[in-house]
């Protein structure tokens, strides 16, 4: 099934049922009283506990609330987790304060990161029903966005600097005769391979695929597929040469 045939609409689940129930299904993912006190205690007794004993706390409560966790993960204060239970973390991954991990979704897998991934301060990955995969030893710096309606892909050692958006997903403007809210969700997927580096406050458009070890400039806007090993700048992104020439 399409992912963006069962899109969530957070207005109608607010709507249509109770707090109780829009806040597991919005934020824990689970429906249950378990689930929720669960979730609601490691909360409370870990996410904004500072100094080394925060680092401690939730280097051993958070790994219960996901979906698995590598060795010697570091989780900073304030990180928040939604659909816990779909994040997979490999060894060694850093999450730093303030980062938000949603992982939301009706039949969605989630966030799957490999080894050594680093999300800086205050970034956020949002699933919307869809799925995002880092490689190993992937780098987030701080406030990078990435946004998945179905799914967006990131390769071993890829770099993004700060600011940096991944918008993997939006609405068809284009079919649409009242507001743009109501139009119809569509999502291609964006995928990153080996080694990209993507310049600060770069934004990398939906149904975009970046080849191997290309660089995209501080600001850039991709609206199309850039191969491997080539340096575009530019609002749109362009090819101006090659990283071997």
């Amino acid at each position: 099934m399409d992912p963006m045939e069962n899109q969530i609409h957070i207005q109608d689940k607010m709507r249509s049922r109770s707090k109780l129930q829009t806040y597991s299904d919005l934020v824990v993912g689970k429906r249950g009283l378990i689930p929720l006190i669960k979730y609601e205690l490691i909360q409370m007794c870990a996410a904004w506990v500072p100094g080394a004993l925060g680092l401690f706390l939730r280097s051993k409560l958070y790994p219960r609330l996901l979906g698995s966790c590598g060795r010697a993960c570091v989780f900073g204060m304030g990180v928040t987790l939604r659909h816990p239970h779909k994040i997979h973390l490999g060894d060694g991954c850093v999450i730093d304060d303030h980062a938000l991990l949603d992982a939301k979704g009706e039949n969605n897998e989630g966030i799957r990161m490999g080894e050594g991934c680093f999300i800086g301060r205050n970034s956020i990955l949002s699933c919307k029903n869809g799925n995002i995969l880092l490689g190993d030893q992937v780098n987030l710096g701080f406030h990078c966005e990435i946004f998945s309606g179905s799914t967006v892909t990131l390769g071993d050692n890829c770099l993004l600097a700060a600011y940096s958006y991944l918008v993997g997903g939006g609405h068809d403007f284009e079919n649409c005769d009242g507001d743009v809210l109501d139009s119809e969700h569509v999502s291609k997927g964006i995928e990153l391979e080996k080694g990209v580096w993507i310049g600060a406050g770069v934004q990398v458009l939906d149904g975009t695929h970046l080849g191997e070890g290309c660089i995209i400039g501080a600001g850039g806007v991709v609206t199309a597929d850039v191969e491997a090993r080539a340096i575009a700048t530019g609002i749109p992104a362009r090819i101006r040469r090659h990283r071997d020439a």
